[in-house]
């Protein structure tokens, strides 16, 4: 039997986000989702927005038809 995967080489959070501590983000994807970990990509709100920085995956977790991200944030781009 086999089960949907999706390959990503960027985290798109959605607004989804949630800080865990001062650089330490984690957020919960809907479905079986397969990312580069200890490398630097890119995260954006959408898919179709700019880049708001570049983060470090740190722990990639699959259960329950969903996968959650553990990720460092060390780049932000700054509006300002």
């Amino acid at each position: 039997m086999g089960m949907p995967l999706e390959l990503n080489t960027l985290i798109v959070t959605k607004g989804k986000e949630k800080r865990i501590e001062e650089n330490l983000f984690k957020v919960v994807k809907d479905g079986y989702r397969l990312y580069p970990i200890e490398i630097p990509v890119e995260v954006r709100k959408t898919l179709a927005s700019e880049t708001s920085g570049k983060a470090i995956i740190k722990k990639l977790e699959l259960e329950q038809s969903q996968t959650t991200i553990t990720y460092e944030l060390i780049e932000l781009n700054s509006t300002n």
